[in-house]
């Protein structure tokens, strides 16, 4: 499949699984945002804006992908696996608004994260400049965003592998198991792109799109799964390796993956796999 990271305005969800704020200490954050829905999702938060200028903060601008390392940020010392699925989205617009959003491939994805306090916007403990996030070179193309569809029976699997030792970081959960997903998200999302407000810790997403040139495609990290007790507790290291991992639950269990990762054999493509050695 053909598609171009640099060119895709990047976004994340928060709160898209029940207990993941509460465990990364951001629930205080959104105290103030108010959803119609106990459920939904707390917002959508840039991660990268391409040709940011004048209305979008600049460090949006810098691109922060990287499927082989993440660069650990300067002066902090809280990071986290931010374990996701992403899917990658053909986009219309019509009246200055976003008009249709229709995923086209998903892949695992880290939307690696800075745990600090005074950030006021999400978007300042994601990008933090180059190889600060992570999607897998093995992006899937989606048949049907639905019940229907390939990502049903997909799970969402992630691993700290420390001396050699691997971890589970994350819960391994079912993509069917976030809160918002399928129709019940595209809708969601689009609402959210066309109004959502500079308010807290969100961000008025319609200008930085507008000022992007209203690109075609974008890519979204539907959002991060609940913590392992280890995941929770343990923070990233220097020669740390971050292994996020979506498989097909029909033709691989849990310890078929846990055994993949130890021996580096994740490579049928049915599988996506983003591998990234923490560098300091």
């Amino acid at each position: 499949m053909q598609f171009n990271l640099i060119e895709m305005a990047t976004f994340g969800v928060a709160g898209n699984f029940t207990g993941h704020l509460e465990q990364a200490g951001e629930a205080a954050d959104f105290t103030k945002v108010v959803t119609l829905d106990s459920k939904a999702p707390k917002a959508v938060f840039p991660t990268y804006i391409p040709h940011a200028n004048t209305v979008t903060p600049a460090f949006l601008g810098v691109f922060p992908f990287d499927d082989e390392k993440i660069i650990f940020p300067k002066g902090e010392t809280k990071l986290q696996i931010e374990p996701e699925c992403a899917i990658i989205c053909d986009v219309t617009f019509k009246d200055a608004q976003m008009e249709t959003l229709r995923p086209v491939f998903f892949g695992a994805s880290n939307d690696c994260s800075i745990r600090k306090e005074g950030a006021k916007k999400i978007s300042q403990k994601k990008n933090w400049g180059p190889s600060s996030k992570g999607f897998s070179k093995n992006a899937i193309a989606i048949d049907s965003f639905d019940e229907n569809g390939i990502l049903n029976y997909y799970r969402i699997a992630s691993f700290l592998v420390r001396d050699g030792e691997v971890h589970d970081y994350g819960e391994d959960s079912a993509v069917r198991d976030y809160s918002y997903i399928y129709e019940r998200l595209i809708t969601w999302l689009i609402d959210k792109f066309n109004h959502q407000k500079n308010e807290g810790p969100a961000e008025e997403l319609r200008l930085y799109l507008q000022e992007s040139g209203n690109p075609s495609r974008i890519l979204v990290s539907v959002g991060a799964t609940r913590y392992t007790d280890f995941g929770e507790h343990n923070f990233l290291m220097n020669n740390d390796k971050s292994v996020v991992v979506l498989y097909p639950e029909k033709n691989y269990s849990h310890e078929d993956i846990v055994k993949g990762v130890k021996e580096n054999s994740l490579t049928d493509p049915l599988i996506s796999v983003l591998s990234q050695t923490v560098v300091v």
